[in-house]
């Protein structure tokens, strides 16, 4: 379980790159964050953003959606509260500061639950994938954006290597996808559905019951 130190320190690195996150991110990810939110949207209205940060992947829901966002950092949040009120999008219907890893939302409440571009940060990944299985309903899907390490050789070592320098500015260079998927089969009642791929990938997760 991640300690409270750790969420202190992740939380002020994002209040750092809360100040300038859209104008590096908002064209890079955008064909991401967009078919991400395709993607949910397809499984049902009820929508959780896990990570919802500043709010870049909110336009991209369609209006017939009912979307909730969390994040940790209250910085990001507040950004995010002036895209929706500036952008009029009405399919977002609440935005809380909340640890993934203690989610303070009901069981079996969504259709969806994105993760985008987060669960490589967060000090607990397993413990959220836990909390984001039990708020969402059987036979809705994960859908998880992120950029995932190599699994072996000479680039996996390397990753590793850098690590605790990269952890310090808040990007992950090792976090494999081997993980979640390990966590999945060990769990039991998620399935696999695909990965989109490429440098940055979305995953995708069925929760069966």
């Amino acid at each position: 379980m991640a300690t409270q130190y750790d969420l202190k320190g992740q939380e002020r690195v994002y209040e750092t790159w809360a100040r300038f996150y859209d104008r590096i991110y908002l064209r890079l990810l955008a064909p991401y964050q967009r078919e991400t939110a395709r993607l949910a949207a397809a499984c049902g209205p009820d929508v959780l953003e896990v990570g919802v940060g500043t709010g870049l992947v909110l336009p991209y829901y369609p209006a017939s959606c009912r979307v909730t966002g969390v994040d940790l950092s209250v910085p990001m949040l507040r950004k995010a509260v002036e895209k929706v009120q500036l952008q009029g999008l009405t399919q977002v219907r609440g935005l809380a500061a909340m640890d993934a890893c203690r989610l303070g939302l009901p069981d079996a409440r969504f259709d969806a639950v994105t993760v985008p571009f987060v669960i490589t940060l967060v000090p607990d990944p397993e413990g959220a994938l836990e909390e984001i299985a039990r708020v969402l309903r059987p036979g809705g899907e994960i859908v998880i954006a992120s950029r995932f390490g190599a699994e072996g050789g000479l680039q996996a070592r390397v990753e590793d290597a850098l690590a605790p320098l990269v952890k310090r500015i808040g990007w992950s260079s090792s976090f494999r996808l081997s993980r979640i998927l390990d966590w999945a089969r060990a769990r039991g009642g998620i399935e696999f559905v695909s990965v989109r791929p490429g440098y940055f990938r979305i995953v995708r997760l069925r929760k069966t019951h």
